[in-house]
């Protein structure tokens, strides 16, 4: 099989694949044959009757151990070459001149992968759920690169990494399986499409499928077990069931990539088949027809075995292993998506344009004995090689902004601890600030949250460089003053280290608190924990919460406010994008909490302004441009609306903001649609609503102890609040509209 979308109209000759044969390209897609939904070959209606005796056999072949007896030996002969020819009948899908061009077209995409995958030989129950959650990571990674590069540069990703527990049985994500214990219940990784109204995945939603075996399942030989192959081709054939029986799915194809991957190496499996000439005469037994249809009428093609992880966990996104991954999964979204908008053709000419352009900014010249970059100006002969000091390259008269890259090490002078260094890891998106994760060199174990804020030449003409203030000093000095009055919780950020950034060279300035000529000279930093996810990526990718998550939502920012009140500090810019999700390491499972950041825009005294945001502000903030006492809290309800899958439309001015607002509330249509979800949470929305815009603070206490009770199980489990005792009034239970809930 060609590679239609790599080749564009470009030589269709047949290629050399990577076992050495040739094959013709009959089966070649081209970007003019593919309509709406392409295909990754010809689909064949079914008729009803076919139809209702696939939902029969979809029903009955669920016994993997059965199937694999029926496939077995044949997939074994055709391993070891024991066919009529005497070759391997299972050649891969892909050719190398394929895998190439698909190799130029990627080049400079930032792939990133975040968790690591363990590289051990003893495999424990802890071992295997980092192992699992590298590989969801790696799946992720994978499309949200092939998304953002062939298909869209922004907006929503319409694909998800979710896992399935048995055939037929709903989807969770790595974390959930962990936290419920049922991670060794996990049958794989799927990526699914989001293309369903409701966030309820189903296997007829299957995009591709990996088989995820944390343990080696390889044979010594670099080659594929036939019993591996059997359990593949399970999944795939109830993979194509599912999407004939779909009354949502429109893709048009009989095949299906499935992925096999362990902690080291990977392999390609597709797996196509006209559903249609299966024998559904043989209703007794299933599993004879399956296995007569799969020997006669489907193909298979299997990659060779390459290694997809380092020894230090990272995948190797040039190697062929990889690279097949990457290619199997670049079909599957043609497939349910149609074909890219950036084609792979127009990608590898831009490698020849992005060489081109590194040969003339070198200016390179050949010489005798080797090519050597130089700079020609007027005070030089041709030819000369002139050595630039590093400060000439900030020779101009505004501040160059400070942008990092991962691997860079920034050397920060805090006042109170000294001098310290930090690694960057990666560039998060922050908005309208600089964002990056990093780790201290003293102790490179703990990823943490790193600030780069606007250097002091630049704070009054930009409204961006006055948000990166807001960001670094200010939030600066509101963590501070938490700090200072003893203000401790897990649910508010902590400072890490915070101060001026270290220049490389002499340094002019004349007073600690001073700066030099140097561009970077007096920017500021600041360094917190933890680090997490923002909101609005987790409901981009993961869509709407369950109940008992919203819950634990709702208790954690509330606790963190709580804290905050308790030093007269709202926080005044609560937003999707300023909560994070945050997992935690607690013994064999992992622990999710939500703290709210970017404290910059807290609220000390009556003068300070908060954030203005249209869709999650307060109606006060609003109107009044000023917080009052139940603003934030307000404002919590309007998240809980948004992560529990309410419609919040953009709004384009603050009048139309508080007439929705107006019209939400009177007409309790907040409260309904979170009601849906949880009593608990509707009665916290009653009573924030009997408290908006009035000067009645908040009654934290009550509603910690209910949130408590409904996250942890009882109201004695865990410390509520660390700083003071929480004393319980009877009177203030009584007068609260949301004392009587659940």
């Amino acid at each position: 099989m060609q590679l239609g979308f790599l080749q564009n109209g470009l030589d269709l000759s047949p290629g050399k694949s990577l076992d050495g044969s040739f094959r013709k390209s009959s089966s070649v897609i081209s970007a003019s044959t593919v309509s709406g939904t392409s295909g990754l070959s010809q689909f064949l209606p079914i008729s009803r009757r076919v139809l209702k005796g696939l939902k029969e056999y979809g029903r009955k072949l669920v016994d993997l151990e059965l199937f694999s007896q029926y496939l077995e030996e044949w997939v074994l002969e055709n391993l070891n070459g024991d066919s009529e020819d005497g070759m391997q009948s299972f050649r891969s899908p892909f050719t190398t001149d394929e895998l190439c061009k698909l190799d130029l077209a990627l080049e400079g995409v930032p792939f990133q992968q975040l968790v690591r995958m363990p590289f051990f030989a003893d495999v424990s129950d802890e071992l295997i759920e980092d192992q699992y959650l590298a590989a969801e990571d790696f799946l992720h990674a994978i499309i949200i690169g092939l998304w953002r590069t062939f298909w869209h540069k922004s907006g929503p990703l319409p694909l998800c990494v979710s896992c399935p527990s048995h055939i037929g049985s709903r989807f969770s994500s790595v974390e959930k399986a962990i936290s419920r214990g049922r991670l060794r219940e996990m049958r794989g990784l799927g990526l699914i499409s989001k293309i369903a109204t409701d966030s309820k995945f189903k296997w007829d939603h299957m995009v591709e499928f990996a088989l995820f075996k944390p343990e080696v399942f390889l044979d010594n030989d670099s080659r594929l077990s036939a019993s591996t192959i059997c359990e593949a081709l399970f999944y795939g054939f109830h993979v194509l069931v599912s999407r004939s029986l779909s009354k949502i799915s429109s893709v048009n194809s009989d095949s299906v990539f499935l992925l096999v991957l362990d902690s080291k190496c990977g392999v390609v499996i597709k797996f196509s088949g006209d559903l249609g000439k299966l024998d559904l005469l043989n209703s007794s037994d299933p599993y004879l027809s399956v296995a007569e249809w799969i020997k006669t009428n489907a193909e298979i093609c299997v990659t060779p075995v390459e290694p997809i992880w380092n020894r230090l966990g990272n995948p190797n996104w040039g190697d062929i292993g990889t690279l097949q991954v990457l290619l199997a999964t670049f079909y599957s979204i043609a497939q349910w998506n149609g074909p890219p908008r950036k084609s792979v053709a127009s990608l590898i000419s831009d490698h020849s344009l992005r060489l081109q352009k590194r040969r003339t900014e070198c200016c390179i010249i050949e010489t005798e004995n080797a090519l050597v970059p130089y700079h020609e100006t007027s005070d030089h002969q041709a030819g000369e090689i002139v050595e630039l000091d590093q400060n000439e390259l900030f020779s101009h008269n505004r501040a160059s902004r400070l942008k990092l890259k991962c691997g860079d090490i920034l050397a920060l002078d805090d006042p109170q601890q000294g001098q310290k260094s930090f690694q960057i890891h990666e560039s998060l998106v922050g908005g309208k600030y600089y964002l990056y994760s990093a780790v201290c060199l003293d102790h490179p174990s703990e990823l943490l949250t790193l600030y780069v804020g606007a250097h002091p030449s630049r704070l009054e003409p930009s409204l961006e460089d006055m948000s990166l203030w807001y960001q670094v000093q200010r939030q600066t000095k509101v963590l501070n003053i938490l700090r200072n009055q003893g203000i401790l919780s897990k649910y508010l950020p902590e400072i890490v280290a915070s101060g001026r950034i270290l220049h490389s060279g002499p340094c002019k300035k004349e007073s600690p608190g001073g700066r030099c000529d140097h561009p970077w000279c007096g920017t500021p930093i600041l360094v917190i924990s933890p680090i997490g996810e923002p909101l609005s990526s987790v409901v981009a990718n993961e869509g709407s919460f369950s109940a008992d998550e919203a819950t634990r939502l709702c208790r954690d920012c509330l606790a963190a406010l709580r804290s905050a009140a308790m030093a007269n500090v709202q926080h005044g810019d609560i937003c999707p994008e300023n909560i994070l999700r945050v997992v935690e390491k607690q013994g064999v499972r992992n622990q999710t909490m939500y703290v709210p950041i970017s404290w910059g825009r807290g609220v000390l005294e009556d003068r300070d302004s908060p954030a203005i945001n249209l869709q999650f502000s307060s109606s006060h903030a609003l109107q009044h441009g000023k917080l009052c006492p139940s603003s934030d809290a307000e404002s919590i309800v309007y998240i809980l609306y948004f992560i529990c899958g309410g419609t919040m439309s953009l709004q384009d001015s603050i009048e139309s903001a508080l007439q929705w607002r107006e019209r939400s509330w009177a007409k309790r249509s907040i409260q309904q649609h979170i009601g849906q979800v949880s009593a608990l949470l509707k009665a916290f929305a009653d009573y924030v609503d009997s408290l908006c815009g009035t000067p009645y603070p908040i009654d934290y206490d009550i509603w910690l102890k209910r949130l408590n009770k409904a996250v942890e199980g009882s109201a004695d489990k865990g410390k509520m609040i660390e700083e003071v005792p929480i004393t319980l009034r009877l009177e203030d239970a009584a007068e609260s509209s949301g004392a009587s809930g659940p």
